[in-house]
């Protein structure tokens, strides 16, 4: 079992790095107190694996002192479990303006005549905790994707770097824009099938319509550029940190030419018959 520690200064990003671990596959709890951890412990390892990789959230909030966290981290490290400390830090002019931002107020806010009192002085208070840290990142100059980046790099056994999700699908655009969809291709400047009597009742899926489609060489020079375009700019939406990615295509009743250049287009980035939705037409070639 594999239980990481997630400590840090308040504004430190703990909430982000915590909701991408989650994404990695850990199953994550905020703000547990140390007197807790050992029992918690004890009952993930009873859990068949559904509780293999853990990661706590603990904060200044949590204690005032941190003895009885050290001591809970050598007995953890004495058992059969991997445990690890992560410290999320940043500069207190960071965190000054991220908690402007946020308009929340700070943990010691109440103790402190300032915002930027409170942060010196947590900062000061959680020194020792820092010191015990197995990994520390400052995230002052780190954007959202960045930080996701270096938590993939050090807690991503499974190797999934920049692990973006990418589904393609159709619409028609007379029922609407899916909800979901992040980029939107229009591709009703094709010719359309459906004014073609013995395609009429087909759809993209269908070999027929499929080769009607992609027999124009304006279809297949805009399958290209597409191309071009997503291996430009999926490997910068995932280094924003973006996990999953929809591109919808769409034509004016989501039947024929999207469903054909949607297929097209997923198989020729490689893509499986289920991202893409459907089954691949018999005759398609690279």
């Amino acid at each position: 079992m594999e239980i990481l520690i997630i400590s840090g200064l308040s504004g430190g990003g703990k909430s982000k790095a915590a909701s991408f671990l989650e994404d990695m596959g850990y199953y994550i709890v905020d703000n547990m107190p140390a007197v807790m951890i050992l029992k918690f412990a004890e009952f993930c390892a009873g859990g068949n694996g559904r509780y293999d990789r853990v990661a706590l959230v603990y904060d200044v909030r949590t204690s005032e002192s941190f003895t009885e966290l050290f001591d809970v981290l050598e007995k953890l490290r004495e058992t059969d479990a991997s445990c690890k400390m992560l410290f999320l830090e940043a500069s207190p002019e960071t965190i000054i303006k991220r908690y402007k931002e946020t308009r929340r107020r700070h943990p010691l806010s109440s103790t402190s005549t300032s915002l930027e009192e409170a942060a010196l002085k947590e900062r000061e208070l959680l020194q020792p905790v820092k010191e015990r840290a197995d990994f520390v990142i400052d995230t002052s100059l780190l954007t959202t994707g960045q930080l996701r980046g270096e938590l993939l790099r050090l807690f991503d056994s499974k190797g999934a770097k920049g692990g973006m999700s990418v589904s393609v699908t159709s619409f028609g655009y007379k029922y609407g824009l899916p909800m979901e969809a992040d980029l939107v291709i229009d591709v009703r400047f094709m010719p359309n099938p459906y004014y073609i009597d013995t395609l009429r009742l087909k759809t993209g899926l269908q070999e027929e319509v499929f080769d009607y489609v992609f027999g124009f060489q304006q279809t297949r020079d805009f399958v290209a550029k597409l191309k071009d375009l997503l291996s430009f700019s999926l490997p910068l939406y995932a280094e924003e940190g973006k996990t999953v990615l929809v591109l919808a295509v769409g034509c004016t009743g989501g039947h024929h030419r999207s469903v054909a250049v949607t297929h097209g287009t997923a198989l020729r980035r490689g893509g499986s018959d289920r991202q893409a939705g459907a089954q691949r037409p018999a005759h398609y070639a690279e």
